[in-house]
Order: C-alpha cells, then sequence, then structure tokens
C-alpha cells in the first residue's frame, strides 16, 4: 500500500523513520532520597488518636440532633467530601435508609417544593451509594430549550442548585436521557451565568470557585482523596461550618498523611536497595508519583499492604513502557516479550537481551514472586502467582503489538486500536493486583471474578488510555511515536484533531456510564466486592488526575507536583 506522511494520510499506512535508540528526554527525577527521609510529622502520636476518637463522637451526635432534610443531606455530603466516611459509615447508611423510605412510602416527591439543590443532592447521595433510584424528577427542572428553568438571580444564589445538578448528571447510566439533558443544560446555564451575575456579588454567597470546579472536571470524575484540601477550604467558608467537623477533617487528613508519608520512606529505601535506576536511566523515574496514584486508588489507612503493591506494580509499567516505547529497538522485542512469556524458563531468551532488558525481567518477577506470596502465603502462592503471570503477559502482548504497528507504519482503526490499548493502559494489570490484595479471594472464583468484572475493567482500563492520549498527543506527535486514538480516528474519519478529541472525550463520557452502571450494581447486591469496586472506580479517576493537564508522569513539576505536596508533604 502507498505510504504517506503522518500529518496528511488517509491510509492505513505512514513514512516513518526509526533509530535503534530513541530518547523522550524525561528530564531527572526531582524527589530525590534524602528529601523523602527527611519527611517528619507530629500526628502520628497517641494523643492525636485520641482527639480523633472524641471529635468523631461529637460530630455523631449531629446526625440525632438535625432533623432538616437539606441540612442531613449537606451533612453527609461534606463528611465524604471531607474525606470522613470511614468514620460515619453506620451514621450514613441509616440516614440514607430513611430517606428512600421516605421516597418510597411519601406520594410526595422531594421536589414538591421545586427545590433542585435537595432534589439533584438526593438523587447523587442514593445512587453513588447504590440505591435503585431514577432521575426521572430532574427532568422537571430542564426546559425546552436547553437551559435550566431556575433564573440565575443576582447574587448568584441559584448558581450552587445548578452546579448540584451537573454533578448528578455525571451518575447517569446508559440509556438514561434525562441526565444527558441535564448536563447539557446545567452547563448552558452556568455558561450563561458566567457571564451575566456580578462576579463580586457571586463570590460573597456562592464562590465561583465551585462553579469552575465542576466544569472542568465533576467530583465523580476526581479522586476524593486529592480533593479534601479544596473541600476544607469550600466548608470553611460555609454559612453553617461546624467548626468540630472542620477540625476533624484537618486532623483525620493530617493522620492520614503521617501514615502515607512513613510508607513512602521505605518504598523509597527499597527502590534504592534494588539498585537497578543506573541500568534503567532511559526510562521515567517516578517511584513518588507511582505511590500517589496507588493512594488515589487506595487511600484508606488499612490498605498499606495494597498501596505498596500497586506503587511497584506501577513503577515497572513505567519502566517497561519506555523500553517497549522508546529505548529497545524492535529486533529486541520480540526476545523480550518471549521472556515474560515463558516465565520459568527463559535462560535462552535472556541471552539475546541487552543488559537492560535482562535488569527488567529479573526484577519485575522478583518482585511479582514478592507479591503473590505476601498476597497468597505459602498455600496459595502458585495461584496467586498464575494469575498475576497471566495479566503482565498479556501487558507485553499487548506493548509488542504496538510497537509491530508502529513499525510497520501502520495505523490501526480506532476499534482496532482500542482492542489492544485497553490492555497496554495497565488498567487489568492494576485491577487485578487490587482485586486479589483487597478480596482475598484466590480459588475458583476466580474465573468467575474475571468474567463477571470483565466490562468494569474494561471499561476504566478505557478511561484510563483515553486520558493518556488526551493529556500526551502533543509530547508523542514531537516525539514521533505510535499513533493514538486521536490520531487513528482522524485517520480513519478524515477528520480534524478538535472533532477527534471530542469523539474521545464522548467516548470517555460513555464509558463512564457503563462504569456506574457495574459499580452501583455491586455496591447494592455484592457488598464484600465494594472495596474492590471502589478501587476500580478510582483508578479511572487516577487516570484524569495525571492526564487532565498534559503527561502527568513525564512532566513532575507542574500540576502532579501540586497533588504530591498536598498529599504527602504539607500538612492542614
Amino acid at each position: 500500500m502507498k505510504q504517506s506522511h503522518f500529518n496528511v494520510s488517509s491510509q492505513n499506512f505512514v513514512s516513518v523513520t526509526h533509530n535503534s535508540r530513541r530518547s523522550a528526554n524525561y528530564k531527572p527525577n526531582i524527589w530525590k532520597h534524602h528529601f523523602l527521609q527527611s519527611l517528619h510529622t507530629k500526628y502520628h502520636k497517641e494523643e492525636f488518636v485520641m482527639l480523633l476518637n472524641k471529635r468523631v463522637m461529637e460530630v455523631k451526635s449531629v446526625f440525632a440532633q438535625e432533623t432538616d432534610i437539606l441540612k442531613q443531606l449537606e451533612l453527609v455530603d461534606w463528611i465524604q467530601k471531607l474525606g470522613l466516611a470511614n468514620h460515619f459509615q453506620k451514621e450514613i447508611n441509616g440516614f440514607l435508609e430513611s430517606i428512600l423510605a421516605y421516597v418510597k412510602t411519601s406520594n410526595v416527591n422531594l421536589n414538591t417544593q421545586q427545590d433542585l439543590h435537595v432534589s439533584a443532592l438526593c438523587f447523587r447521595l442514593l445512587r453513588n451509594h447504590g440505591y435503585a433510584v431514577l432521575p426521572d424528577t430532574l427532568g422537571k427542572f430542564l426546559d425546552k430549550n436547553g437551559k435550566v428553568k431556575r433564573r440565575m438571580s443576582a447574587d448568584g444564589g441559584d448558581v450552587k442548585d445548578v452546579v448540584e445538578l451537573l454533578e448528578a448528571s455525571h451518575l447517569g447510566l446508559e440509556g438514561e436521557k434525562i441526565l444527558d439533558k441535564a448536563k447539557t443544560c446545567a452547563i448552558n446555564s452556568l455558561k450563561d451565568s458566567f457571564c451575566s451575575i456580578n462576579k463580586d456579588q457571586l463570590s460573597d454567597t456562592v464562590d465561583d470557585e465551585r462553579m469552575d470546579h465542576s466544569l472542568e472536571l465533576p467530583s465523580h470524575w476526581r479522586v476524593q482523596w486529592f480533593e479534601v484540601k479544596w473541600h476544607v477550604k469550600q466548608y470553611s467558608k460555609e454559612k453553617n461550618m461546624n467548626p468540630v467537623l472542620l477540625e476533624l477533617s484537618k486532623l483525620n487528613f493530617n493522620m492520614i498523611q503521617a501514615t502515607l508519608q512513613l510508607e513512602l520512606k521505605e518504598l523509597s529505601r527499597w527502590w534504592e536497595n534494588l539498585g537497578i535506576k543506573e541500568e534503567l536511566s532511559f526510562a521515567r523515574n517516578r517511584l513518588v508519583e507511582s505511590f500517589m496514584c496507588a493512594a488515589g486508588v487506595a487511600s484508606e489507612p488499612k490498605y498499606r499492604s495494597i498501596r505498596k503493591w500497586l506503587t511497584k506494580v506501577i513503577v515497572f509499567v513505567l519502566v517497561i513502557d519506555d523500553a517497549y516505547d522508546i529505548h529497545a529497538s524492535f529486533q529486541e522485542l520480540k526476545p523480550f516479550t518471549m521472556a515474560f512469556e515463558r516465565w520459568e524458563d527463559t535462560d535462552t531468551e535472556l541471552e539475546e537481551l541487552p543488559t537492560y532488558m535482562k535488569t527488567c525481567v529479573h526484577a519485575l518477577k522478583d518482585v511479582t514472586n514478592e507479591i503473590a506470596y505476601e498476597i497468597g502465603g505459602e498455600d496459595n502462592f502458585h495461584l496467586v502467582l498464575h494469575y498475576l503471570k497471566k495479566a503482565w503477559i498479556e501487558f507485553f502482548k499487548a506493548l509488542y503489538e504496538e510497537a509491530k504497528w508502529y513499525n510497520q507504519g501502520y495505523i490501526p482503526s480506532l476499534q482496532e486500536y482500542l482492542s489492544n490499548a485497553w490492555i497496554s493502559s495497565s488498567g487489568p494489570v492494576i485491577l487485578l493486583h487490587s482485586y486479589l490484595g483487597t478480596v482475598y479471594q484466590v480459588n475458583d472464583s476466580m474465573e468467575h471474578f474475571l468474567h463477571t468484572y470483565e466490562d468494569l475493567v474494561y471499561n476504566v482500563s478505557l478511561v484510563i488510555r483515553l486520558c493518556n492520549d488526551l493529556g500526551t498527543m502533543v509530547a508523542e506527535r514531537e516525539r514521533g511515536d505510535a499513533a493514538s486514538s486521536i490520531v487513528c480516528y482522524m485517520n480513519e474519519k478524515g477528520v480534524s484533531e478538535e472533532k477527534a478529541r471530542k469523539h474521545i472525550g464522548d467516548k470517555i463520557f460513555e464509558a463512564w456510564k457503563k462504569i456506574n452502571e457495574k459499580c452501583f450494581a455491586s455496591s447494592s447486591s455484592c457488598s464484600w466486592m465494594e472495596p474492590f469496586v471502589t478501587q476500580a472506580i478510582n483508578a479511572a479517576r487516577v487516570g484524569h488526575t495525571l492526564y487532565q493537564n498534559g503527561d502527568g508522569f513525564g512532566i513532575q513539576d507542574q500540576d502532579i507536583k501540586k497533588h504530591i505536596l498536598s498529599l504527602v508533604v504539607e500538612p492542614l
């Protein structure tokens, strides 16, 4: 087939120029070992545990005293936003059960007084906790012109209500046209209000930061633990702010940060002692960013082991990805891939490999064996290792397929690309470690799990991959990397980059609907799976965090640095 240049091709093949060793020119790691070891805090002391328990009991009493429905809903919402839900799960569940019973037994809907804020907030909280609620009542607040019926008042008083509607619209399922319309109407109304409302007046009532925050990325797509500090700032401005709840949120954050500091120090020592950084200097050295991702997936203190395992997994995902995408020659990649496929018997394959590949193979196998033993113990070690190996091998094969396309100058259709790219996103590898580390059920039910949650794993991985493509396309184009989903769609349909980006954004939105369906159904019907399902949805959220404003792994000193400073360095 005739070849043509990348930016004008309407064919499936393009002309490419290959060097035996390419470089992405990644900057050196900014998080030095000695700096990480110097981190310290006072919040690991026992006196703070006692104070925390005292403040928790004080806030629990508020549940019994409050009778106003809106104030109760907002209390539950703030408790979750401030990262305190695990301290009040019994109270939250009890309240939501009572709200659901009220809705079901009363002939009057919550929006009888046309209160958009109550209706949207109630819907969001109930659905987010797996209750079977329909969005039908929200349709009453939408007009035929693509706007919310509420008029944006001069003091911005209704902006808060429309923001709540926008947030609720992102919890939609496939086929819920009302929520699709609600999203469009809310965005249109908020953009109109931004132009018409007096900004000085708006900041006195409903801080316009909240409107900007929701328009930039809805809270349902954000890592909740990464947002705690922002919500603390917002809650401190609330008219009905409870000072005890505010103090508790700061104390809780600082105590968890103390735990994360200790874990990061330990992981930094592991990475230093592993002694492979120099041999793998071509790759991104991103231990701290990997830990940030792991903490985003599983932030609760009890998941210390999962954070450790996921950090190690993500470190090696980056190294291996850089070997396939950037450093290795195509001729080296086939024996490299085979070395992993023949996991137990690799001596022959390793003889053909350069030193850096041998180092990578040995290190990954050692780490995987270690994780398998820590998860399965002596009894289940081999069974856990079997599934971990299988996931890694599929990851390597997907990377090899992409390298083959690049070497041939081939641009696949979007569907062909995605059928491989969801695996190369590393989502399946990460989520398998999460499942095994969270649910602790390694037996014949594994096959049932792999079948039952295949759609969830696929769609979470799809979000990770598509966010990655949107965030890294500029840098990858400059390096001359393999075609992304955007390029595949542009080439297949003959459309502009702008239209291709919009199409990929729409695919992310549709993938989230499928994630929602699986997550909300699991939380109501299969409570023992809820921790894993929560971590799966958090993995998709981490994808948004990493790539929202560019390449979060490639560029260390911008947005991701702020997240890391907030997460493990700067207390509240």
